[in-house]
């Protein structure tokens, strides 16, 4: 999946804040706030994000009224999910990334997986205090030790 270009990435952000579907009459008078567009233009970018499968539109007399398809953390987690596949060590990758994380995006991280392994908050955080040694994420995100780096003498 490639990244919206410029103007896909406004659109798709006004529709996100909205949260309602909107005619491009309504983008357009919107952005002229910022840039003067031609509302063609508008609709060209709008049509495209239709039929790559970002929006999805429906009749409002002779108009279309567009709305997503796919939440804003969808998007963002498509284009994290590319750029890991773009290494060709992903256990690497992964531990540079959790590196440069701040400590509460480590425990939003933490939550997450725990989520997606079914955990409840109250099960991870007794796990973590009867395992100690539970993985290098929690261990950082307990204020334990860093984890390790991934590659010997590597810089951050």
């Amino acid at each position: 999946m490639r990244q919206f270009g410029e103007l896909e990435a406004v659109i798709m952000d006004r529709l996100w804040e909205w949260g309602r579907p909107a005619l491009v009459r309504e983008m357009v008078d919107d952005l002229h706030r910022d840039r003067p567009l031609a509302y063609t233009t508008v609709m060209t970018v709008m049509e495209n994000l239709y039929r790559k499968g970002w929006l999805r539109r429906e009749r409002d007399g002779r108009a279309w009224r567009y709305e997503p398809t796919r939440s804003r953390s969808a998007y963002t987690a498509a284009l994290m999910n590319d750029a890991l596949g773009t290494s060709t060590d992903r256990r690497t990758a992964l531990a540079h990334f959790v590196l440069q994380m701040s400590p509460h995006d480590v425990t939003l991280l933490q939550q997450a997986l725990d989520q997606a392994h079914g955990e409840t908050p109250d099960q991870a955080r007794s796990q973590a205090r009867s395992h100690p040694e539970g993985g290098q994420a929690r261990s950082h995100q307990e204020g334990g030790p860093a984890p390790s780096h991934p590659e010997e003498g590597g810089s951050r």
